[in-house]
């Protein structure tokens, strides 16, 4: 049985979004000081890692957005390394806000164990494993939600551009893996912006289109200073949801940093439940879907 560890998070006001809400962001944030605490709990800190010359790099994130979390309210989350198979582990998550016994979110991560000076994939070392997993490791596990392949883009896909600052960067020195997803966020607003639906119109009806998934899979680090690029586009919208994907691009070389796909679901704000789009929403945003949907 792997060992298991939960920190606890009070949801300060500066963290939650115009719905008074946890922002989709901050999630991903949780999860990683819940790791990283996880880690100097079995006996590898930060400082550990840094002095054996490897650590662990995400490669894929999926989180679920199940309820939302407020401000003022506290939140454990819940996260263990659920396998090791050769250079890679996954990781999982479960949110839960104080005095409640549902789910708020879940999520999952995918780390790939690297030698961080030549950046090459290393087996997982014995007493790493032993660490985390007392037991040994488990025989089985859930089944790897692997990324998919994104639909074809749209002519009028569209595209941001943004440059990598001091502030987006980890330890590292590449851009904190929480940023993409700011990034993603902000394309998907900017998006809304150009096709006549800008969040402020929407909240004038009493509407939001919340996030529900998000799948992001990490294939190089941005760096500070990089002019990036990233461009979104939706598919397959019906009735309540859609769905939203998005990459990210390096301008000078053109190399595909990071890929994502997302579900946004439309919401109610006042009777907090899913209620059908607002007449015209999808019509309107017709030239940014993909031709596949």
């Amino acid at each position: 049985m792997p060992r298991q560890y939960t920190r606890h998070f009070h949801v300060r006001h500066y963290e939650c979004d115009p719905y008074n809400h946890l922002n989709n962001v901050n999630y991903v944030r949780y999860m990683q000081e819940a790791a990283l605490d996880a880690s100097a709990d079995v006996g590898w800190p930060t400082q550990r890692y840094m002095e054996s010359g490897c650590g662990w790099f995400v490669r894929e994130t999926e989180i679920e957005y199940l309820r939302p979390i407020g401000q003022g309210q506290t939140v454990g989350v819940t996260t263990w390394m659920e396998d090791v198979r050769r250079v890679r582990s996954q990781r999982r998550y479960e949110f839960k806000v104080e005095g409640s016994d549902d789910l708020a979110a879940r999520a999952n991560t995918e780390w790939v164990y690297l030698d961080m000076e030549k950046q090459m994939p290393l087996p997982v070392p014995d007493d790493i494993i032993q660490a985390y997993m007392p037991e040994g490791a488990p025989g089985a596990s859930r089944q790897r939600n692997h990324f998919p392949k994104l639909p074809e883009q749209p002519k009028d896909v569209y595209t941001a551009r943004h440059h990598v600052a001091w502030r987006d960067l980890d330890m590292m020195g590449h851009m904190n893996n929480a940023n993409y997803l700011e990034y993603f966020e902000d394309a998907t607003s900017q998006a809304g912006n150009k096709y006549g639906w800008p969040v402020t119109r929407l909240l004038k009806m009493g509407r939001a289109m919340v996030l529900r998934k998000m799948h992001v899979q990490y294939l190089q680090p941005a760096l500070i200073n990089d002019e990036i690029e990233v461009t979104t586009w939706f598919s397959h919208a019906e009735h309540i949801r859609a769905r939203r994907h998005f990459t990210m691009h390096r301008i000078s070389d053109h190399a595909l940093l990071a890929q994502a796909t997302s579900l946004w679901v439309s919401f109610d704000l006042n009777a907090q439940r899913p209620i059908a789009m607002p007449d015209g929403y999808v019509e309107d945003f017709a030239a940014n879907g993909s031709p596949e949907s």
